[in-house]
């Protein structure tokens, strides 16, 4: 049975279903989930993320978890990313951080990833080094801990909400109508939410984030370290942002569950927010971020070793990742570090 009939089977019985759910649903489940089944990343498959553009952006993050690893002492402790899709982006911050002493030796590598197929393509792209693996990241050692998590929070589930004529709140929800799902609004609910909407907004909610980033935060202010959160979106959350892609291309999130990845905005005030007592820096755009860090003069130096093609994709590469028009304004950069640290490259503090 395909996972469209069993959703539609599943809502026949027990009602509408929230955004959350089927999100759950359509990328974990672990017979026809997006990510349980398949590897999702590069050409050939539905989207590029920035390590797959180029080994720059890797390169400086690396260095940037140095910076901070040295600023604090050079404590003995963990090296972890979230969601680190098939390990490249792990690679090019150890290849960059392999000239950094003792960086390497006072570090474990540890990598949070559902994924049995993602999980076997990391084994293989980081070959060489031990590689400890984890299901949540509440199975992380207790150890200070240099983190980064790019485009993870951005697949986690969400909740959305719609504020009728009256001012109330209403969830959205997906039901089944005719053999296809469909969209549909839930009764009247009181919603908690800061800022100020008119009626027909959409304010989206995402738990897993909130508790994640909790976790992130403890940690870092126990036992030191830093963490780099890299995604799209901005400051709060204000519109519908979900979204399914399929094959580099924009599809419909409700017409083949399992088959298309679907993602939404991070609202990164509330992930600062959840992360205290650690301090939050940013966060600031990509390519503002990665500019600071000197991506332009790495760009140029490896721009003398290419020509022909490879220069042509080179220079492609950097504008994709700094451009206001590509990924430079979109993503936002969030840091989070101990109270008592100081401000760390490239990053100011929230306004």
């Amino acid at each position: 049975m395909s996972l469209k009939a069993r959703l539609i089977r599943r809502i026949a019985r027990l009602g509408p279903i929230s955004v959350a759910d089927y999100m759950a649903e359509c990328l974990f489940d672990p017979e026809h989930g997006y990510y349980a089944t398949r590897d999702p990343l590069g050409h050939g498959g539905d989207f590029v993320t920035a390590p797959e553009i180029s080994q720059m952006f890797g390169e400086l993050l690396g260095l940037w978890l140095a910076q901070v690893w040295m600023d604090q002492g050079q404590p003995k402790g963990i090296l972890a990313e979230l969601g680190p899709g098939r390990g490249t982006l792990m690679a090019d911050i150890l290849r960059a951080t392999q000239a950094v002493p003792g960086f390497h030796d006072a570090m474990a590598v540890h990598l949070i990833e559902a994924s049995p197929v993602l999980r076997r393509a990391q084994t293989e792209t980081l070959a060489g080094r031990e590689v400890h693996h984890h299901d949540s990241i509440a199975d992380l050692p207790e150890a200070p801990v240099f983190l980064v998590a790019n485009e993870f929070f951005d697949a986690l589930p969400i909740r959305q909400f719609q504020m009728s004529d009256v001012g109330d709140w209403q969830e959205r929800q997906i039901g089944a109508e005719d053999g296809d799902l469909i969209w549909g609004l839930a009764p009247p609910a009181p919603l908690d939410v800061a800022d100020t909407y008119t009626p027909g907004q959409i304010v989206e909610t995402c738990a897993p984030a909130i508790a994640i980033a909790e976790e992130i935060g403890r940690r870092v202010a126990r036992h030191g370290g830093g963490a780099l959160i890299v995604d799209y979106g901005d400051a709060v959350s204000r519109g519908d942002t979900f979204q399914a892609v399929a094959g580099h291309a924009y599809a419909d999130p409700l017409a083949a569950p399992g088959q298309a990845d679907l993602t939404a905005h991070v609202a990164f005030a509330p992930l600062a927010q959840a992360a205290a007592p650690a301090q939050a820096f940013g966060p600031i755009p990509q390519g503002v971020f990665l500019e600071r860090l000197g991506i332009t003069g790495r760009a140029q130096a490896l721009a003398k070793s290419l020509s022909g093609a490879a220069l042509d994709d080179h220079i492609a590469a950097h504008r994709r990742l700094t451009h206001p028009g590509e990924m430079g304004t979109l993503f936002k950069v969030l840091a989070l570090l101990p109270a008592s640290a100081q401000r760390p490259p490239a990053l100011e503090p929230p306004e």
